[in-house]
């Protein structure tokens, strides 16, 4: 490889990131979601290519499972989300491989792929939705595909929005905190208006379907 061709790879290619997940005894509301500490940031490794963040965004976990709230800021535009247009619409997406594998290009059925929206649901497009889509050329789907729904709850702000969502343990195929508490984890808040943020690379690669492009997220606490 030339020297050309190395100043070409961005930052966040040339690394694997290892990001903790703090344990929490707080417990989902079904109105209110959940609070995170500042202890529950994630970074942003984008920063490295140049990207900035607008959004900041927390996990934690329990026996229960997994816990994400999001604060989007900066906006001028109104918030666009379709239930028709899921991925293209303004919301955060999450990919969990509870087997941290990192050396297959394709999902297996431990690799999931979550979906929140502030708002778009409902009858009167305004509820927040919470879904797990289909992995691209995964071999195989989660058993738990479409068994049980992630939690969601939302509220639309001047300049943007906040966002709570709980993925159940019963939603994770092979969740064993006991046996894993590694899980091959990525991360993108996707705004039409903002663009993407993601944990590390972005979206000129194919994230969405290949877990040896994710990051890891170790269990903690």
């Amino acid at each position: 490889m030339s020297a050309t061709e190395e100043q070409l790879i961005p930052p966040t290619m040339l690394y694997r990131f290892e990001v903790p997940c703090h344990t929490v005894d707080a417990t989902w509301n079904a109105s209110s979601g959940i609070t995170l500490g500042d202890a529950c940031r994630l970074p942003t490794f984008g920063v490295l290519d140049g990207r900035q963040p607008f959004a900041d965004v927390r996990m934690a976990w329990s026996a229960d499972g997994l816990f994400l709230t999001v604060d989007v800021t900066g906006k001028q535009q109104s918030v666009w989300c379709r239930e028709t247009q899921l991925v293209e619409s303004d919301g955060v997406q999450v990919w969990i491989d509870t087997r941290n594998t990192h050396n297959v290009h394709r999902a297996s059925r431990f690799c999931h792929w979550f979906l929140f929206l502030p708002t778009g649901g409902g009858s009167r497009r305004d509820a927040a939705i919470g879904t797990m889509l289909k992995i691209n050329r995964s071999k195989d789907d989660p058993r738990t595909m479409n068994q049980v729904s992630p939690k969601v709850v939302s509220k639309i702000k001047h300049g943007g929005y906040s966002l709570g969502a709980h993925i159940p343990a019963r939603a994770l195929d092979g969740w064993d905190t006991a046996e894993h508490r590694k899980l091959g984890f990525n991360l993108a808040v996707v705004d039409r208006e903002l663009g993407w943020q993601t944990l590390a690379i972005g979206p000129e690669f194919p994230i969405s379907e290949d877990p040896a492009l994710w990051q890891t997220l170790e269990l903690v606490g």
